[in-house]
């Protein structure tokens, strides 16, 4: 494929719309209002918390345009570089800081068209229109028709998007079994350690609110609690090959498993922090507090985590649930940081766990989960092989140096 020379974005759309500049009041039910944080950083739509507008104000908050399938959401202000598609029987409206890009089908894939703006050529294009404001960045909509965009002809688009497609269709593949073996862990361990409907709750008596023969531990009964730590001063250590946990790195990621991290440091780096190996339980312990993962791959943990080490009694399957389960606990009786609220080793310790005396339900616990875990690891591997492998073909596919 020949070089494309550039045009003005507005020629492959029927139209650039804004979204309102306000918030309608929130309603239990109705459509979504689609905000930043629904667009996910790989160009997906994420619904797991929708803010919803009614159904009776939805006209209001839809009269500069209504989102049809095919349409390209994008973030312009404060959170940037976030693109998705609009897909069939969606039904909402834009939100605050989301406009969106309606593309002509006669001049563009709608897919192509996702997948160019999350291009490295793309994101050039942007980052040389930002206006940086006093407190956040944003991309001038009134400019964003003209900045230019390489397309080639619509059929040479879908021949491009069908290939990269394939990639994302087994990633998605991926993603739904990985959230079907969570769920199923997590609900074994609500059934069985939670409500009591473990085999042979029936002939079970309850006494002091446990079932007989059960006790009560805490904590530090079954396992090592420590705090990650950041090398001092952090600039001296960074730019190495060691990755570092953030918080931000779990919270981009779609697993419980972390293997990617935005920032390494150096073997001295590591020497001054907390190293763990890969499958390390690790907790959130600022920003989103209480919220449990594990890493990936080995690396050095941020003070914002605390991790465990050392288990006796159970598995660190175990505790992963049990702290899935604990986090409005966790979140309603942690310590003000000075800056947000910050979890305290001492008191995690001190949590009480409930377990059976007798190590056999236990042990039936961890033959039914920790396939589960292992396959929820290998899937997440294979996802990030995937990734890389489309991210790879991207743009020597839209340059025309491999040819479709």
């Amino acid at each position: 494929m020949s070089a494309v020379e550039p045009r003005p974005i507005r020629e492959f759309a029927l139209g650039i719309y804004d979204g309102p500049h306000a918030t309608p009041k929130e309603s239990p039910d109705g459509a979504v209002f689609l905000g930043i944080k629904n667009i996910t950083e790989d160009g997906r739509l994420d619904f797991s918390e929708i803010r919803h507008v009614s159904e009776e104000d939805l006209p209001r908050w839809t009269k500069r345009v209504t989102p049809q399938p095919g349409d390209i959401v994008l973030t312009y202000e404060a959170t940037l570089h976030r693109y998705a598609i609009i897909p069939e029987g969606f039904r909402g409206c834009l939100g605050r800081r989301v406009a969106l890009i309606r593309p002509d089908p006669k001049k563009a894939d709608s897919r192509y068209l996702l997948y160019y703006f999350l291009s490295h050529d793309w994101r050039k294009v942007v980052e040389g229109q930002i206006i940086s404001g006093a407190t956040v960045d944003r991309i001038p909509l009134e400019r964003l028709p003209e900045f230019p965009a390489a397309l080639p002809n619509v059929e040479a688009q879908k021949c491009i998007a069908d290939v990269l497609s394939a990639y994302d269709e087994l990633i998605e593949n991926n993603r739904r079994r990985m959230r079907f073996l969570e769920e199923a862990a997590r609900l074994l361990y609500r059934e069985w350690f939670v409500r009591f409907r473990f085999p042979g709750h029936e002939h079970a008596r309850i006494l002091d609110g446990i079932p007989h023969q059960w006790s009560v531990y805490t904590v530090d009964d079954v396992c090592a609690v420590g705090r990650g730590a950041s090398p001092r001063p952090i600039a001296n250590f960074m730019e190495g090959e060691i990755p570092w946990f953030k918080i931000g790195d779990a919270t981009a990621s779609d697993s419980l498993y972390v293997f990617e991290t935005q920032e390494h440091v150096t073997e001295d780096g590591a020497k001054k922090s907390i190293t763990l190996e890969p499958r390390s339980l690790i907790l959130s312990n600022s920003a989103t507090c209480g919220i449990p993962y594990f890493t990936g791959v080995r690396g050095c943990v941020h003070d914002g985590w605390l991790h465990f080490t050392n288990f006796r009694r159970v598995s660190r399957e175990f505790l992963y649930c049990y702290f899935y389960f604990k986090r409005d606990e966790l979140v309603s009786s942690v310590g003000e940081g000075s800056t947000q609220k910050n979890l305290n080793t001492t008191a995690v310790g001190r949590l009480k766990v409930v377990l059976p005396t007798d190590d056999v339900l236990r042990k039936q616990f961890d033959d039914a989960v920790q396939p589960m875990f292992s396959t929820l690891f290998n899937l997440t591997q294979q996802k990030q092989k995937l990734r890389a492998a489309r991210d790879l073909l991207l743009p020597r596919l839209m340059s025309g140096e491999i040819a479709v």
